[in-house]
C-alpha cells in the first residue's frame, strides 16, 4: 500500500513540476518580460537604489537579499547535518569495534 501512495506522490510532483515550467518565460528570447522590463530597471537603477557601483552585488545583496539569505541557510544546514551524520556513523563503527575487541579478549 505505502508503495502505491509513493507513486501517486511521485507522479503529482511530477505533473506539478511539469505544469508550473510551462509558466516560465523561453530562454534567450530577448522580448520576454524579464529581458524587456525586470533587467533594465536592475542594470539602471541599482547604484540610486541600492548605493552599490556593481549592479550584481544590488541584486544578490538588496534586491533578493532575503532570498540569498534564504539559501544560504538550507545549504549551512544540510552541511551541518552532513557532518553530523557522519559524525555519528564513524563513532558508532568505533565504539562496535572496540566493544567486539573486549568481548574477544574476555573469552
Amino acid at each position: 500500500m505505502m508503495r502505491i501512495v509513493s507513486y501517486l506522490v511521485l507522479l503529482l510532483m511530477t505533473g506539478v513540476m511539469f505544469i508550473t515550467t510551462s509558466g516560465l518565460p523561453e530562454l534567450y528570447n530577448a522580448k520576454s518580460a524579464p529581458a524587456t522590463h525586470v533587467s533594465p530597471h536592475y542594470i539602471e537603477n541599482s547604484k540610486e537604489e541600492t548605493g552599490s557601483p556593481n549592479f550584481v552585488t544590488a541584486v544578490l545583496a538588496d534586491y533578493r537579499g532575503y532570498d540569498t539569505l534564504g539559501e544560504t541557510t538550507v545549504i549551512f544546514t544540510a552541511g551541518i547535518a552532513t557532518v553530523l551524520l557522519l559524525r555519528t556513523s564513524k563513532g558508532k563503527e568505533e565504539k562496535d569495534s572496540k566493544k567486539a575487541c573486549l568481548e574477544e579478549g574476555k573469552e
